[in-house]
């Protein structure tokens, strides 16, 4: 049985979805504002979180990027605000997908049960040997990644990607490809994902001058990675 949080203030929506979710079969937990939500999320591990933006005490956008510093869980963002500057805003900052209020309850559980398959299914998809090229050192059975030496902290997620990325060096992988293998999403749904999954990667590894990162964007087809000295 899966293990739901809802992080969600408005007691009502949170009785309907914590109904929705219970009938449908979830285990589900909930906390009515933004610091709870994030004490329960580090506390019970949940396998996905509901987690909606207006918040007291902290608001979704902060739960969402401290739980993102430490955790891969699948995040599904709910709103009342429809613009697309907000749906940017939510994978930009790790969200796994976004739904506006209000919503069809069946489109909820379908989105629910996409994100916890893609979450369960990608879990085993990289490759299990260790990885080094004097800058880069990859542990996949440690789940450890150092960069000259010194220990970086990813979640699943950045692993991945960061694997999928070493693994295929001076290889340009398209967003596509990169779905596949970090997020076991080959319908290519979320592209957006891998744009900011990467900005994040680069900035946790200290690469975030563009210039200077081994991790390339190739404008119109997708990343590659730079081994040192600048080899295929």
């Amino acid at each position: 049985m899966s293990r739901l949080l809802v992080v969600e203030d408005d007691p009502d929506i949170a009785l309907a979805l914590r109904l929705l979710f219970s009938r449908a079969g979830y285990e589900v937990a909930h906390a009515g504002d933004g610091r709870t939500g994030l004490k329960e999320a580090y506390a019970e591990h949940p396998d996905l979180v509901v987690l909606d933006v207006g918040l007291p005490e902290m608001d979704g956008w902060q739960v969402l990027e401290r739980l993102r510093d430490v955790s891969d869980v699948p995040v599904l963002v709910l709103t009342a605000h429809g613009q697309e500057a907000e749906k940017v805003r939510g994978l930009r900052g790790g969200a796994d997908d976004y739904l506006t209020k209000p919503f069809a309850n069946n489109e909820l559980l379908a989105r629910v049960e996409a994100l916890l398959r893609r979450s369960s299914n990608g879990q085993n998809s990289w490759a299990s040997q260790v990885y080094d090229d004097g800058l880069v050192h990859l542990d996949p059975t440690k789940r450890r990644v150092y960069v000259k030496g010194d220990e970086k902290r990813l979640t699943p997620t950045e692993f991945r990607l960061l694997n999928a990325l070493v693994r295929h060096a001076g290889a340009v992988l398209s967003p596509n490809q990169l779905l596949t293998q970090a997020w076991d999403d080959p319908t290519g749904i979320g592209q957006e994902r891998v744009k900011f999954a990467v900005l994040r990667l680069r900035r946790k590894l200290g690469w975030s001058d563009p210039d200077e990162s081994p991790i390339e964007s190739v404008r119109g087809f997708g990343y590659r990675y730079r081994r040192p000295g600048g080899e295929a």
